[in-house]
């Protein structure tokens, strides 16, 4: 009798075994399409750029023999300002939202209540109206005899100069453009942050610093952490603010890009510059990235 139930036992495991190998080579072989739109969709357009940039500049051919002179005259010429330039804006954008989205994202999690649905879409609607009329707004609003300037001088007789073209207005328009990409994720981390932790620390006599410093940041640490990584490498891209608000007094990188791809029509060049972008931003994150635990972030473990 003992033989016969181990035989079956047997016949089950390796049924089971069977069904667990048929629904992994089914999975795999459904994730084929997947896996194809991707490296259409991603992987082959980052290699078409790779190869633009060592290609012979002011050519459209990627199959002649590969040369580093784009590379050359990148760092023979001024492109490290306009690096510097994106690198600054970008990093001031995410110290000034960091400060700025976390009483906001504090209150919809802890304060507003019922009302936090309502100030949420109140930052979820301009998202449906185009960056450049939003920020062709704020032309109109601090430009000379605009709301601004123009109500000043009707109300107070005061006669300013504008304000626009400079860069404080590039980083206050990146700032106002990026801040629900700063908040939403700030919120979900701090939504992550059990009540009764905090009212646990509170109830052993930690101080409402203490409690934010030693409780509150550090779990919700990676949804504040992940805000900042997006508004950074969305803040290094920018490239309507410094046009718009900025009137061109500073060029930033992803310009300087732009117009080699258009004006200049040398595409090795600006495949170049887009390249070295991608290899700095990608390196800062993953710098960034490593101090933190992403299976523990993801819920993998």
């Amino acid at each position: 009798m003992s033989s016969g139930a181990e035989a079956v036992g047997t016949k089950a495991d390796a049924g089971t075994g069977g069904g667990k190998r048929w629904f992994l080579e089914a999975g795999r072989r459904h994730a084929w399409p997947l896996l194809i739109l991707l490296a259409l969709g991603f992987v082959a357009p980052l290699l078409a750029v790779f190869l633009f940039s060592v290609a012979e500049p002011r050519t459209f051919d990627i199959w002649q023999t590969p040369t580093l002179a784009n590379y050359g005259t990148i760092v023979r010429e001024t492109y490290y300002i306009s690096f510097l330039w994106s690198l600054v804006f970008a990093a001031l954008t995410v110290i000034i939202l960091a400060l700025i989205c976390y009483p906001i994202a504090y209150g919809l999690v802890r304060i507003f209540g019922k009302w936090s649905n309502v100030v949420t879409l109140g930052f979820v609607i301009p998202l449906f109206v185009s960056e450049n009329l939003r920020l062709y707004g704020w032309i109109l609003f601090f430009g000379k005899g605009g709301v601004l300037l123009g109500s000043a001088k009707a109300l107070f007789g005061l006669e300013m100069d504008s304000i626009l073209f400079n860069p404080p207005m590039i980083v206050f328009g990146m700032v106002y453009v990026y801040l629900p990409f700063m908040l939403f994720p700030m919120t979900l981390g701090l939504s992550m942050v059990p009540r009764q932790v905090t009212e646990a620390a509170s109830d052993l006599g930690a101080s409402r610093l203490q409690v934010f410093r030693e409780v509150e940041l550090p779990l919700a640490m990676p949804g504040i952490t992940i805000g900042m990584l997006l508004t950074f490498v969305l803040g290094v891209g920018a490239i309507a603010e410094a046009k718009i608000l900025g009137g061109q007094s500073v060029i930033p990188i992803t310009q300087d890009i732009e117009i080699a791809f258009t004006y200049q029509q040398n595409w090795p060049l600006g495949a170049a510059l887009a390249v070295l972008l991608m290899f700095v931003v990608a390196t800062l994150v993953l710098l960034v990235l490593r101090r933190f635990d992403l299976d523990r972030i993801l819920g993998r473990r």
